[in-house]
């Protein structure tokens, strides 16, 4: 296999091949295979129904298959004396593109070793390599790439050496790595220079609500027993000649809720569900770098916010399921864990209706500025307001800056 010409730099180092052996001489699994039992179960019937009714035939056919099974065995005979590293270039991707690999190879016994194959299990697949007779200190590397079609956390690994006769009657493995995970990341879409509809951060966006303490001040009105005295407006009490007091308006620091619906009967297939997790991952992020706070909620799982990296990470494992959280149930899952939210914007299939949104809605706190997204690939955008609930069709995960600016102007 070809080598290409830088991948990542050699992070391996001598102390690490030393541990990787070590764990290897303590992971060994080996015998006959499920072939290898049978045909000791075959040979012993057949000598045994040879012997007793005198069919030379048979005993000798038994002895052929006992002495195929011992040659077998002892071809798995005899200690590895092998360092393993294995090496990812990067532990995360964006789905579609290539993840590129390195396992390296040493004899760190005194003796020459005779070839072998190594396995490397991938997700639910395997690559095999062969391994070459190695001198004493000989190194060998293979290079590998693994596709990426779908999101998901790739478990790459442990790396085994397998020794096995041509036949498949016995089979010796050693494990010589711990496996890695590889977090193929949803597509998303940079905002950049979007504030995506949210609420401003630091003083807030004043809301229609008054209250009698907060940063905006609103208006005055006559003093009632009981009013703070630090809010008297002494100036126009003395013009007036009566207690006047200060009111403001409410302010609200930025909190966006962003949950995405995995009961697969939201969507009506897998490519919907993409879109919502592309949707909700591109939203996260970027509510993340702009330094806001934020509640990202996935059904009714609460996933990591405290870098945009551990937000992707968290939804490449996310996974539809019945009988999930449903849009419907969402509504009350983010009510439940983000009271004071200031924007909720919840992503779903096509599967729920318009009305049974507007429903869902009825269960989060009265003047929360609502957004459902339904996701439909290769649809037209459409964005439907009224009030604090806006209800919205996205056909790609690149129109979202698009819908953002229309839930600004709208």
């Amino acid at each position: 296999m070809r080598r290409p010409a830088a991948l990542g730099g050699r992070r391996g180092s001598t102390g690490r091949l030393a541990r990787s052996a070590v764990r290897g001489v303590r992971a060994r699994t080996g015998g006959l295979t499920g072939l290898g039992w049978g045909m000791v179960v075959a040979a012993a019937v057949t000598l045994v129904v040879g012997r007793r009714y005198g069919w030379a035939e048979l005993v000798a056919a038994a002895c052929v298959l006992a002495v195929a099974v011992l040659v077998s065995a002892a071809m798995t005979v005899g200690r590895s004396h092998y360092a393993v590293d294995v090496d990812l270039a990067d532990d995360a991707v964006t789905v579609g593109e290539r993840a590129m690999g390195r396992i390296e190879v040493r004899n760190v016994g005194r003796r020459r070793l005779l070839p072998a194959r190594i396995e490397l299990p991938v997700g639910i697949g395997s690559a095999s390599f062969a391994l070459p007779s190695m001198a004493a200190g000989a190194v060998h590397e293979e290079v590998y790439a693994i596709p990426t079609t779908r999101r998901a956390v790739v478990v790459v690994g442990p790396v085994r050496s397998v020794r096995a006769d041509p036949l498949g009657i016995a089979r010796r493995e050693v494990l010589w790595t711990d496996p890695v995970e590889l977090y193929v990341h949803p597509v998303t879409v940079s905002l950049t220079g979007t504030r995506a509809g949210l609420l401003r951060d630091l003083e807030g966006q004043s809301t229609r609500s008054l209250s009698d303490d907060d940063m905006s001040f609103h208006a005055l009105r006559e003093y009632i027993p009981g009013d703070d005295r630090r809010s008297i407006h002494w100036r126009t009490s003395a013009r007036t000649g009566t207690l006047m007091v200060r009111q403001f308006e409410d302010t609200r620091r930025t909190h966006t809720a962003l949950a995405v619906s995995t009961d697969t009967e939201d969507y009506r297939h897998e490519d919907e569900l993409e879109l919502a997790v592309s949707t909700f991952a591109s939203l996260g992020t970027h509510v993340i770098r702009e330094g806001l706070e934020i509640t990202a909620l996935a059904g009714d799982q609460r996933l990591r916010t405290q870098t945009p990296r551990r937000l992707l990470d968290d939804c490449s494992a996310l996974v539809a399921t019945p009988r999930a959280a449903d849009a419907h149930d969402l509504s009350r899952v983010v009510a439940r864990n983000a009271p004071s939210a200031s924007m909720a914007v919840v992503m779903t299939g096509t599967v729920p209706t318009r009305a049974d949104l507007r429903t869902s809605s009825s269960h989060l706190p009265p003047g929360l500025r609502t957004v459902f997204v339904q996701c439909d690939p290769g649809a037209e955008l459409s964005l439907r307001t009224q009030g604090t609930l806006s209800v919205s069709t996205l056909g790609s995960v690149e129109d979202l800056p698009r819908l953002l600016r229309q839930l600004v102007t709208g």
